[in-house]
């Protein structure tokens, strides 16, 4: 009898070699290697008996934790602390939620909010303006207003001095939901769909329609001053 087959005898019935553990795991998860298990187990997230010789042995247990901890890392991408953490909590018999990690925080700045009196002072306009603007529906009212609120208040501030009101640009606005849905019936069979590739599709017309549809109201804009200034 060889001295390896001596060695696994000596060892608890149904436990598990390094290599056995690879063959079970290894088509989850390609990248296991012999090294990595063994730097699970410094980790603390299994512990493997071992025989008078040394040699590790994992359990069934300790196979589901390692399937359970490699997941958490490929899926999740949880650091191992993490990961441990939750296991140990399973151990004591808690019921701990699942461990998440927070997004890193975004580069991008949140678009800045405008309580009324700051629009009021960005756009240089009189409250009256923004009352119009509000009652006419031109601009949404509400506790904050956005960046595109802001850009049509100066607009309006500029049309008012010319004598053009919010009530007189509120087909404007209609004009617009007019032209969406327009686009949307121009789209509809690709929003039916649910694939990913028709709902990109649809993404990338809208807006090629509605540039098409400004050049055009552009172009009629044009002519009309053509006919007034001749």
């Amino acid at each position: 009898m060889s001295g390896a087959n001596a060695r696994e005898r000596a060892a608890p019935a149904g436990l598990l070699s390094i290599g056995q553990v690879l063959a079970r795991l290894g088509p989850e998860f390609p990248t296991l290697t012999s090294s990595k298990l063994r730097f699970l187990e410094v980790q603390g997230i299994v512990a493997p008996l071992r025989t008078e010789s040394g040699y590790r042995k994992f359990s069934q247990t300790d196979l589901e934790r390692l399937r359970l901890a490699l997941t958490l890392q490929r899926d999740h991408y949880l650091p191992l602390s993490v990961i441990r953490e939750y296991l140990e909590d399973l151990d004591a018999g808690r019921d701990p939620a699942m461990p998440t990690v927070p997004p890193p925080p975004s580069i991008v700045p949140a678009p800045r909010r405008y309580r009324r009196e700051e629009l009021l002072s960005a756009a240089g306009a009189a409250p009256q303006l923004l009352n119009d603007a509000i009652s006419t529906g031109v601009i949404t009212g509400g506790e904050t207003y956005t960046e595109q609120s802001l850009a049509i208040l100066r607009a309006l501030v500029a049309l008012d001095r010319h004598g053009i009101e919010p009530r007189h640009v509120r087909t404007l606005r209609q004009s617009a939901e007019r032209d969406v849905a327009l686009v949307e019936s121009a789209l509809a069979p690709l929003l039916r769909r649910t694939d990913p590739s028709s709902r990109a599709r649809a993404s990338e017309l809208a807006p090629e329609l509605t540039r098409r549809l400004d050049e055009v109201r552009a172009i009629f804009v044009r002519s009309a001053l053509e006919r007034l200034l001749s």
